[in-house]
């Protein structure tokens, strides 16, 4: 069995690794047009902000290590061309221009996505850049040495994880984004409000509402961002407006969603027999509408990744689905988020209510203890779970894991208030916050 797969970060590596163990005989050539695989971009961040001092730890694989499990890698070659009938593809080799064909018996895609680079005036100017790479990350840092004045343009994980090491690294930083709140796909008002004001406190200005229209520049270098509302001066600009899928390969050859997001079914299969697709290139089902949709995370990647594998020569363990969570860490702020939000929901149409506790997270009679917010969204009728949110100074993440297993498991607000969890008062109450949200909301 030939395998060619196309790609290799977080869907890719998985794909691949389980590939080799679970069939020793197949015949597996890997693409990846850049000079590095399995790279953690969600490490960023940490890396520039010099929470990670040895960018090697956010690596997890290599060319040599898939070398030892009898994979061919071929780095450096960019997929030109893929005919997924007649299962043939060719691949150009960057450093000596040389074309290549192949064959292949099962196609993995793992294309990953790339960020959305609008064709803004002035946006060749240098001291402009992306950040999804190991590449970015080194020009980052490397152009940040020198800059005093930074503007990120985007206010998503990535916008708010870089004004922060930004901030404490002593630069002045400006966070633009064209809504009217940061992280508003993932946070309702009330979140994001406080997200906000923690940013503000720790003097990093918000340009919120406002739409970057030109980059203004001396000498090719960029000084100053305009916006619909204002200027910004800036001697580096990052550009985290959002991601799109790299799929422009397989246009009219499989099924997509209008933004290229391949369509995949639960077996991982796309439109065409023997075509797999995984990770940031395509589509899957989201748990609290039950439609496909487009999220890119790292979590969905690798257990997708897995799954092409298993499911490669039959259909075996189909993928539960996803509810996009997720977490981040915003100075001593502590917020995981599952599901939809209110404001989600509602914009979609959707008949929903929420309830919204704010608690401590230890009895009283302790020594310390936190505060916590925690907002849960459920369906009127059904009263079936579709999302939740939590903020706390204590570490209360792992919470909204365990209401993203509700919502995948259909399970209702009600139902909430009387699951079972330990009590100790080192950790929580008698009654844990999520049996009071459950509580609350009958």
């Amino acid at each position: 069995m030939k395998i060619a797969v196309i790609g290799c970060t977080h869907a890719g590596t998985a794909a691949i690794v389980n590939a080799a163990n679970l069939y020793p005989d197949a015949e597996i050539t890997v693409y990846e047009r850049n000079d590095n695989i399995s790279f953690l971009s969600c490490g960023i961040a940490l890396y520039v902000g010099g929470v990670v001092k040895d960018a090697q730890g956010l690596f997890y694989s290599s060319p040599e290590k898939l070398a030892e499990l009898g994979v061919t890698t071929k780095m450096r070659h960019d997929v030109i061309g893929v005919d997924t009938a007649n299962k043939t593809l060719r691949a150009k080799n960057l450093e000596t221009n040389e074309e290549i064909e192949d064959t292949f018996d099962k196609l993995i895609i793992t294309t990953g996505s790339w960020p959305i680079l609008p064709k803004i005036e002035g946006w060749q100017l240098d001291n402009i850049v992306l950040s999804k790479n190991f590449n970015h990350s080194n020009t980052i840092i490397e152009k940040a040495k020198e800059a005093k004045r930074i503007v990120v343009v985007g206010a998503g994980y990535i916008g708010i994880e870089l004004v922060e090491a930004f901030e404490m690294n002593g630069k002045q930083v400006t966070l633009i984004d064209s809504t009217e709140r940061v992280l508003s796909k993932y946070l309702d008002p009330e979140f994001t409000a406080q997200t906000e004001e923690t940013l503000q406190s720790h003097g990093i200005e918000l340009a919120l509402g406002q739409t970057v229209t030109r980059f203004e520049g001396e000498a090719g270098k960029v000084t100053k961002v305009v916006t619909t509302k204002g200027e910004y001066e800036a001697d580096l600009v990052i550009l985290c407006i959002g991601f799109r899928p790299n799929t422009e390969l397989f246009k009219g050859q499989l099924k997509m969603m209008d933004n290229g997001a391949i369509i995949v079914d639960a077996y991982m299969r796309t439109s065409q027999p023997d075509v797999y697709a995984a990770g940031d290139s395509c589509a899957i089902v989201y748990n609290p509408t039950g439609e496909h949709a487009y999220i890119p995370l790292a979590t969905n990647a690798v257990r997708m990744g897995t799954l092409v594998a298993r499911n490669l020569v039959e259909p075996k363990i189909a993928y539960m689905g996803t509810q996009g969570t997720s977490g981040i860490k915003i100075y001593e702020e502590n917020i995981a988020t599952t599901g939809l939000t209110e404001t989600a929901a509602l914009d979609m149409g959707m008949d929903v209510k929420s309830v919204t506790i704010k608690e401590h997270d230890r009895p009283e009679f302790m020594p310390t203890y936190e505060d916590v917010t925690l907002k849960v969204v459920y369906d009127a009728k059904t009263r079936r779970i579709i999302g939740a949110q939590l903020i706390s100074k204590a570490d209360l993440t792992q919470s909204v894991n365990t209401i993203s297993v509700c919502i995948q498991n259909r399970m209702t607000v009600d139902q909430l208030g009387f699951v079972d969890f330990f009590f100790q008062p080192h950790y929580n109450k008698p009654w844990n916050f999520l049996n009071t949200a459950g509580l609350q909301a009958q």
